[in-house]
């Protein structure tokens, strides 16, 4: 791959930093492979933050569910290094969204792993699928335009 750093964080409206932590690494010398599902699910959590998905789902108690995930592995992370997670949503349904997420190792300078997650906004009482409301709809839509455009 010949991205660099720069083009990640361009790809990406949602990054984190994160330190390989000693503990993640398995018997196999590499970073274990459900670990990565954490890096997605931090990621995501940040992309929630930032568009106000959290703090309507305590609200108005809607919020979203984890409907499918998946996760593609290119290179092994080891310790010591450091990433970088990336976060943006692919398409955005009536009542879910799909995200793409990245991993790009600094000692590396690539990207090591990418995922995809299917998530659904649900009403936490009835447990229905719901639509989208117009101000999370419109916060995504924000911070990535090219959105509205499907």
């Amino acid at each position: 791959m010949s991205e660099t750093l720069a083009t990640f964080l361009t790809n990406y409206p949602v990054t984190i930093e994160l330190p390989v932590q000693w503990g993640e690494m398995d018997a196999f010398a590499h970073v274990n492979n459900v670990v990565y599902f954490r890096y997605f699910e931090s990621a995501r959590l940040a992309f929630m933050e930032k568009t106000a998905i959290m703090s309507e789902m305590q609200r108005i108690q809607v919020g979203p569910i984890l409907a499918h995930t998946e996760c593609r592995y290119r290179r092994p992370l080891t310790y010591p290094d450091t990433i970088t997670v990336g976060c943006r949503v692919d398409s955005l349904g009536e009542q879910d969204l799909i995200q793409s997420y990245a991993v790009w190792s600094h000692q590396q300078q690539t990207i090591t792993t990418s995922g995809k997650a299917r998530i659904v906004m649900v009403d936490y009482q009835s447990h229905q699928k719901v639509a989208i409301s117009a101000s999370i709809r419109a916060a995504i839509l924000q911070l990535q335009p090219e959105l509205a455009a499907q």
